[in-house]
């Protein structure tokens, strides 16, 4: 059904007219509805999206929503209609009690642009609650002397519903005596006076009864009755007479539960039993029977409860005086509830935005709130504010509506979350203040690119590492966060016409790992540089980049190579004159290593040689000189390796093979070469290992044979001399040179010496011991030599010289130019 708009009819249905305002989309005016209390659930009450110009389609795409003050949501909108519809029955009364106009108040919030619009709807009372009397039975004693036109309080009945549906007049049935008068309060409530028409008798009718009847002004009107019994009391001359009639007292709404309000106080002239006076409280509302109370003999009037002033402001108490005879007087008691600062203001958000883009520019609007205050005047005004220092501001936007934006720009890097607190302050005394604290969590934007730690990356690898070995990581930073913080790597294209590098390392795309990818020769390539990008996953993403340098550390993995002599020809010959000094520059070893630092540090010695005396190499130098000087017994062909050893670790090594011939001139220098079986064939390194194998084998059987001949002619000598004990002396016996023609030793038969040298030997016997000296070589002339003839040796010196003599000549021979160099002179040598 189509409701009205209060004070805004319009045919068909209500139409709200909404003003914008540029700050925050705030209405300057309320759109007001109206619908009636306890309608259906479902029932229509405006259309929202066409009050505001909005299609159903542009209501749902900017998210339209009601935000309400009271805890149970009412209303209901749907966006895809814009229909304003009754989510939840309402009970005027429940919600609003005797107020009048009762009002549910909400805001209708959009979306993009952020946007809020006032509204409020007013419950319409329907007459839905009949008039009730508290007590069914009403009893009033008044006495037979009672004037007409006396006027008795009549208990007044209750009914929660307002305006025409609310009680309107009271009515009595048929009696004789009385008739009822339907009075109205300050308030607007109306109470009933019972009027004495006749005098009672009490003698004719002790008891008059009668019922009556309250009547609201609903449509079907409602009603209750009670019913009421006057007893008639016999003469009482007097009744009660309060001080006042009317009785007007201020009360601080904060005063506690038991607090004497007021006294009042009535008189009667009668004496005895009919001046006693008792107090009560004429039960005309339920809400002053549950608040107040009355002392029946002192008059006081005390709380049940405390008050709320902002609940009920006046209270109207009627109190009544009744003496002993039965009469009664009556009077107000006007209760004035003070305000006092008892309510602290209430922060109430309507809307609220949790998480902002950190673009967001300032007056971007964050949330949406109103401030409340129940109190009332200077208690009820209030101020708001920010703690702290932060980039937010309250812009205001009605009385008592605020909007929460932004002053200023925002950075999630900086700070990433705010706990916004909006204090609200009354101007009460003292004042009251309650805060709030929203939590602003700002959205990232990639506003920026990755960062690396170093501009430059150096790393070194080892030559013929294998692939896949780790030789570091690259790493770069994002202050952004999420996606936008996820930074993936990867290897720059090289400008054309470069030559790639790439095919040697990989960068992992998510750690920033670089790994090879295949072996590389330090030889060949030392060094090479890489651009990496570092690239962040926002839209559209952003990067940097830093500069990759792999280095090759070299490895020992080339063994040196001669360069001369060729190694792949034969023995180089050099010539070397006899008469060479020491120091004599032979020849040069020259060698190269193609690894780089230490690996190719190259040092030279001589590894074997024909006499490794005779020759010196350069330990660094690589030059074959003479230790000495080159002598005629020197071989003539000389055969020299020298070894080239490098520095690694391990260390590499080659050989070189020099054939040198030592030349009295340069003129048989190619006979000695000829001669040379090193210059016509290479001996090979295997054959030459034999060789000394041999050699060694054959040097320890020699030295074995040694040691046996020593200890059999120690033996044999021992032997004889335990022979010569029974032998007589022996006498000197001079051996002639024929004796030893066939068995002595040829000295000249060695190739050095001629066979013209001979030698007397003088042997004794019987000495314990054999030997024989050098005495002096014979040296036979042609002529002395035909002389004597072959059976003509003699020797005089061997019979007419003695020892000593003879040791004296062969002193004399030793200066002679004849002898060998090497062989003794005057020695003696033991058999």
């Amino acid at each position: 059904m189509k409701l009205r708009k209060s004070e805004e009819p319009l045919p068909g249905r209500a139409v709200a007219l909404f003003l914008l305002l540029c700050v925050s989309g705030m209405r300057a005016e309320t759109a007001r509805y109206s619908v009636p209390e306890e309608a259906e659930r479902g029932s229509f009450v405006a259309n929202i999206a066409k009050d505001l110009g909005l299609t159903g389609e542009e209501l749902s795409a900017r998210q339209a929503r009601l935000v309400s003050d009271a805890e149970k949501q009412y209303l209901q909108l749907s966006q895809h209609t814009g229909d304003l519809v009754v989510r939840e029955q309402m009970d005027r009364e429940e919600l609003c009690g005797q107020s009048e106009p009762c009002l549910v108040r909400f805001e209708v919030l959009l979306e993009d642009p952020l946007q809020s619009f006032r509204a409020e709807v007013r419950l319409i009372d329907i007459n839905d609650h009949a008039p009730v009397f508290l007590n069914k039975e009403i009893v009033l004693k008044i006495p037979e002397s009672a004037m007409p036109e006396t006027r008795f309080l009549l208990e007044s009945a209750q009914d929660p519903d307002v305006g025409n549906n609310s009680l309107q007049h009271y009515s009595i049935s048929s009696n004789e005596y009385f008739h009822v008068y339907t009075r109205q309060r300050n308030d607007g409530r109306r109470y009933a006076e019972l009027v004495l028409d006749r005098a009672l008798d009490r003698e004719q009718q002790a008891e008059v009864a009668f019922s009556i009847t309250a009547v609201d002004g609903g449509t079907p009107p409602l009603s209750g009755t009670a019913l009421i019994r006057v007893v008639v009391l016999d003469i009482n001359d007097n009744i009660p007479v309060f001080t006042r009639s009317l009785y007007k007292v201020p009360v601080r709404e904060n005063i506690s539960q038991d607090t004497l309000v007021v006294v009042v106080s009535a008189s009667d002239l009668d004496s005895g039993t009919y001046g006693e006076i008792a107090y009560s409280i004429v039960q005309n509302s339920k809400e002053n029977f549950e608040t107040f109370k009355i002392n029946p003999e002192t008059g006081q009037i005390r709380l049940k409860k405390p008050l709320d002033y902002e609940e009920t402001k006046t209270y109207e108490i009627d109190v009544q005086a009744t003496d002993g005879g039965g009469l009664s007087a009556h009077c107000k008691v006007e209760v004035q509830v003070e305000d006092v600062n008892d309510n602290a203001p209430e922060v109430i958000i309507t809307s609220l935005t949790s998480t902002l883009s950190e673009a967001a520019p300032p007056n971007t609007v964050v949330a949406l709130f109103n401030v409340r205050d129940r109190d009332s005047g200077d208690n009820g005004r209030t101020t708001c504010e920010l703690a702290g220092e932060q980039p937010f501001s309250i812009s205001l936007l009605a009385a008592d509506a605020y909007a929460l934006v932004t002053s200023e720009a925002l950075d999630r890097e900086q700070v990433s979350e705010y706990n916004v607190t909006v204090r609200a302050r009354d101007q009460g005394s003292p004042a009251l203040s309650t805060s709030k604290t929203l939590l602003v969590r700002l959205l990232d934007v990639n506003d920026n690119a990755p960062t690396f730690i170093q501009d430059t990356y150096t790393m070194v690898m080892s030559e013929n590492e294998p692939a896949g070995t780790s030789l570091g990581r690259l790493r770069a930073t994002d202050a952004d966060a999420g996606e936008n913080a996820h930074v993936r790597y990867a290897i720059e294209a090289p400008p054309p016409g470069t030559p790639a590098a790439a095919p040697f390392v990989s960068v992992d795309a998510e750690s920033g790992t670089v790994r090879t990818l295949c072996p590389l020769d330090y030889e060949k390539v030392r060094s090479f540089e890489l651009v990496v990008h570092a690239s962040d996953g926002g839209s559209p993403p952003l990067s940097a980049q830093a500069v990759l340098r792999i280095v090759v550390q070299d490895e020992n993995d080339n063994a040196p190579v001669v360069l001369h002599p060729p190694p792949d020809s034969s023995a180089a010959g050099e010539l070397v004159p006899r008469w060479a000094p020491s120091g004599y520059l032979v020849a040069k070893v020259v060698a190269v290593d193609a690894d780089a630092g230490q690996n190719a540090w190259l040092s030279y010695e001589l590894a074997k040689a024909t006499e490794p005396g005779l020759f010196r190499v350069g330990l660094h130098s690589g030059e074959v000189r003479t230790a000495r000087a080159v002598t005629e017994r020197d071989a003539p062909r000389q055969r020299l390796m020298v070894l080239v050893r490098d520095r690694g670790h391990p260390p590499r090594s080659a050989t070189a093979t020099l054939a040198v011939a030592l030349v009295h001139d340069f003129s048989d220098a190619s006979l000695q070469l000829d001669h040379d079986p090193a210059s016509r064939q290479q001996p090979q390194v295997a054959e030459e290992d034999l060789l000394t194998t041999y050699l060694i084998a054959s040097l320890g059987c020699v030295s074995s044979l040694f040691l046996l001949s020593v200890v059999a002619l120690a033996t044999a000598k021992l032997c004889k001399a335990r022979l010569r004990a029974h032998l007589s002396p022996p006498s000197a016996d001079c051996y002639a040179d024929g004796d030893f023609a066939s068995d002595g030793v040829d000295v000249g038969g060695m190739g050095t010496l001629s066979p013209a040298y001979r030698y007397e030997v003088c042997l004794t016997t019987g000495s314990g011991r054999s030997e024989f000296q050098f005495l002096r070589p014979v040296l036979l002339s042609p002529q002395s030599s035909a002389e004597m003839g072959p059976d003509k040796d003699e020797d005089p010196l061997c019979n007419s010289q003695p020892a000593g003599e003879r040791e004296a000549y062969a002193g004399s021979t030793a200066a002679s130019p004849f002898q060998p160099p090497d062989w003794p002179v005057g020695g003696r040598v033991h058999a």
